[in-house]
């Protein structure tokens, strides 16, 4: 798409739902919901071009530029239908500018402890940003860094950040292979240094375009902290979402407790 080589990953039978990751994951980051889902939803998952085992992107990411990538994810795997959208971290982002921009093609809409900025403004010099992210990340590939510190770090980043410490469920292996390339060390960046500017993008689009009319959504937030969880319920309230809590998962919800984001497609999907 675009001339970029994507992967996607199409399972199981009946209404369609599409999974999309958050910064800098992958599709294996969704396993264990999909398991859980696929005897009851078409799930689909895909890489963001640069992660995973799709090709290097070709330009920045953009809110408006995310959300027609599911769309055509999902032309390519020949589902024109309605589609519940589920959306992690920064995915959450996506996941509303798709059914925002997208109204007749969203048949549910369900944000797992999706990003929250609802004041952001963009960045001054975006091109300024994403050039010295491309060169920065040359040069660490240049250095041998992704290879000698993607895979570990990224263990590392779970340990701290996962309930209970569980640490990074994915075979080491695939780790290593998704995680050891510069494409995957600049698509990381890249993602982190445009993040501001898809929030303000998003502002933009809530103040241009309704979500349709009775969509069936819901917010799954984690249960850690004591302020997020607030703010993740003003972003249901302003959605007109069901609020839900996890209160026993960090902010990877997918890998904690992947029981809980299949009962929230499930009842989005069953709505619809």
């Amino acid at each position: 798409m675009g001339g970029v080589p994507h992967h996607v990953v199409v399972e199981g039978s009946g209404p369609v739902c599409v999974l999309t990751a958050g910064l800098g994951m992958v599709w294996f980051d969704w396993d264990a919901v999909a398991r859980l889902l696929a005897p009851h939803r078409t799930v689909v998952r895909f890489d963001r071009p640069g992660l995973g085992l799709s090709g290097p992107a070709a330009v920045d990411p953009s809110l408006t530029g995310e959300a027609d990538r599911i769309a055509r994810v999902l032309d390519a795997c020949g589902l024109t239908g309605p589609a519940t959208v589920v959306g992690h971290s920064l995915g959450g982002f996506h996941a509303e500018g798709f059914a925002r921009l997208h109204p007749a093609r969203t048949a549910g809409l369900v944000l797992i402890d999706s990003s929250v900025e609802t004041t952001a403004r963009p960045r001054p010099a975006p091109a300024l940003r994403t050039g010295l992210t491309r060169i920065a990340a040359g040069v660490l590939g240049a250095a041998g860094a992704p290879y000698a510190l993607g895979p570990p770090g990224r263990r590392a980043a779970f340990r701290l950040t996962r309930a209970g410490r569980g640490g990074d469920p994915a075979p080491y292996g695939l780790v290593r292979r998704t995680y050891s390339t510069s494409r995957s060390l600049r698509a990381l960046l890249t993602e982190y240094a445009t993040y501001a500017d898809v929030a303000a993008q998003l502002v933009c689009v809530r103040g241009e375009f309704a979500l349709p009319d009775g969509l069936p959504a819901t917010v799954l937030a984690a249960g850690t902290g004591r302020r997020w969880p607030a703010r993740q319920r003003a972003l249901a309230d302003e959605l007109g979402a069901t609020f839900r809590v996890s209160p026993s998962s960090s902010h990877l919800v997918m890998l904690d407790r992947p029981d809980e984001v299949a009962a929230a497609v499930l009842s989005v999907g069953a709505r619809g």
